[in-house]
Protein backbone atom coordinates (compact mmCIF):
# COMPACT_ATOMS: atom_id res chain seq x y z
CA UNK A 1 0.00 0.00 0.00
CA UNK A 2 1.58 3.50 -0.60
CA UNK A 3 -1.28 5.42 0.96
CA UNK A 4 -4.87 5.68 2.28
CA UNK A 5 -7.88 7.86 1.10
CA UNK A 6 -7.79 10.77 2.79
CA UNK A 7 -11.15 12.57 1.35
CA UNK A 8 -13.37 12.32 -1.85
CA UNK A 9 -13.60 15.87 -2.95
CA UNK A 10 -15.92 17.55 -5.10
CA UNK A 11 -15.84 20.93 -7.51
CA UNK A 12 -18.93 23.11 -7.05
CA UNK A 13 -19.88 26.76 -7.01
CA UNK A 14 -20.82 27.10 -2.98
CA UNK A 15 -18.90 24.31 -1.44
CA UNK A 16 -21.08 25.19 2.01
CA UNK A 17 -24.08 24.89 0.87
CA UNK A 18 -23.04 21.45 -1.58
CA UNK A 19 -21.45 20.37 2.25
CA UNK A 20 -24.79 21.29 3.23
CA UNK A 21 -26.84 18.65 1.31
CA UNK A 22 -24.46 15.93 2.01
CA UNK A 23 -24.47 16.12 5.34
CA UNK A 24 -27.92 15.65 5.75
CA UNK A 25 -28.31 13.13 3.28
CA UNK A 26 -25.63 10.94 4.69
CA UNK A 27 -25.38 12.03 8.39
CA UNK A 28 -21.73 13.31 8.25
CA UNK A 29 -20.71 16.28 10.48
CA UNK A 30 -18.97 19.24 9.62
CA UNK A 31 -15.19 19.46 10.52
CA UNK A 32 -14.89 23.14 11.19
CA UNK A 33 -10.80 22.59 11.65
CA UNK A 34 -10.51 21.03 8.20
CA UNK A 35 -12.65 23.63 6.53
CA UNK A 36 -11.70 27.13 5.07
CA UNK A 37 -14.40 29.34 4.98
CA UNK A 38 -16.47 28.94 1.47
CA UNK A 39 -13.67 27.72 -0.34
CA UNK A 40 -12.84 24.51 1.31
CA UNK A 41 -15.79 22.30 3.54
CA UNK A 42 -15.15 18.65 4.95
CA UNK A 43 -17.44 16.47 5.91
CA UNK A 44 -16.57 12.93 8.12
CA UNK A 45 -14.03 12.06 10.44
CA UNK A 46 -10.30 13.10 10.75
CA UNK A 47 -7.62 12.62 7.61
CA UNK A 48 -7.48 8.58 7.91
CA UNK A 49 -10.96 7.93 8.85
CA UNK A 50 -13.96 6.99 6.30
CA UNK A 51 -15.95 8.34 4.95
CA UNK A 52 -14.55 11.94 4.34
CA UNK A 53 -15.86 14.17 1.69
CA UNK A 54 -14.54 17.84 0.59
CA UNK A 55 -16.17 20.74 -1.39
CA UNK A 56 -14.18 22.54 -3.10
CA UNK A 57 -15.04 26.10 -4.90
CA UNK A 58 -14.53 25.40 -8.36
CA UNK A 59 -16.50 28.84 -10.19
CA UNK A 60 -16.40 27.92 -13.17
CA UNK A 61 -18.07 24.16 -13.21
CA UNK A 62 -19.45 22.52 -15.70
CA UNK A 63 -21.70 20.12 -14.18
CA UNK A 64 -22.18 16.49 -15.53
CA UNK A 65 -24.86 16.09 -17.36
CA UNK A 66 -25.95 12.70 -16.94
CA UNK A 67 -26.25 10.29 -19.20
CA UNK A 68 -24.93 13.12 -22.00
CA UNK A 69 -21.50 11.24 -22.87
CA UNK A 70 -20.33 14.74 -24.09
CA UNK A 71 -20.23 15.45 -20.17
CA UNK A 72 -20.06 12.36 -18.49
CA UNK A 73 -20.67 12.05 -14.55
CA UNK A 74 -16.64 12.26 -13.34
CA UNK A 75 -17.31 10.20 -10.40
CA UNK A 76 -20.29 9.21 -8.47
CA UNK A 77 -21.70 8.27 -4.81
CA UNK A 78 -23.55 5.55 -4.26
CA UNK A 79 -25.73 5.61 -1.02
CA UNK A 80 -27.12 2.15 0.78
CA UNK A 81 -30.55 3.36 1.94
CA UNK A 82 -33.17 1.01 3.63
CA UNK A 83 -36.62 2.37 2.38
CA UNK A 84 -36.12 3.85 -1.16
CA UNK A 85 -39.19 5.79 -1.21
CA UNK A 86 -38.61 7.43 1.88
CA UNK A 87 -35.05 8.21 0.89
CA UNK A 88 -35.99 9.17 -2.43
CA UNK A 89 -38.65 11.61 -0.85
CA UNK A 90 -35.81 13.28 1.84
CA UNK A 91 -33.04 13.59 -0.63
CA UNK A 92 -35.84 15.62 -3.13
CA UNK A 93 -36.74 17.99 0.04
CA UNK A 94 -32.64 18.53 0.60
CA UNK A 95 -32.46 19.78 -3.31
CA UNK A 96 -31.79 16.88 -5.21
CA UNK A 97 -33.55 15.91 -8.50
CA UNK A 98 -34.06 12.88 -10.42
CA UNK A 99 -32.16 11.90 -13.34
CA UNK A 100 -32.84 9.61 -16.07
CA UNK A 101 -31.73 5.82 -15.51
CA UNK A 102 -32.09 3.30 -12.64
CA UNK A 103 -32.18 -0.21 -12.37
CA UNK A 104 -32.01 -3.23 -10.16
CA UNK A 105 -31.37 -2.06 -6.81
CA UNK A 106 -30.65 1.67 -7.60
CA UNK A 107 -31.88 5.03 -8.68
CA UNK A 108 -30.17 8.05 -10.27
CA UNK A 109 -29.99 11.73 -9.13
CA UNK A 110 -28.55 14.89 -8.84
CA UNK A 111 -27.36 17.35 -5.91
CA UNK A 112 -28.03 20.50 -5.92
CA UNK A 113 -24.65 21.49 -8.23
CA UNK A 114 -25.64 18.73 -10.38
CA UNK A 115 -23.34 15.64 -9.40
CA UNK A 116 -24.86 12.03 -10.13
CA UNK A 117 -25.23 10.04 -7.14
CA UNK A 118 -27.21 6.56 -6.61
CA UNK A 119 -29.55 5.38 -3.88
CA UNK A 120 -29.11 2.14 -3.73
CA UNK A 121 -30.76 -0.39 -1.98
CA UNK A 122 -30.82 -4.39 -1.94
Amino acid sequence: MIGQLRSTVIDCPDPRALAGFYSELLGLPLIGDNSDDDEWVVLGGPPGHQPRLAFQRALDLRPPAWPDPARPQQFHLDVTVDDIEAAEQAALALGARRLPGEGEGFRVYADPAGHPFCLCWD
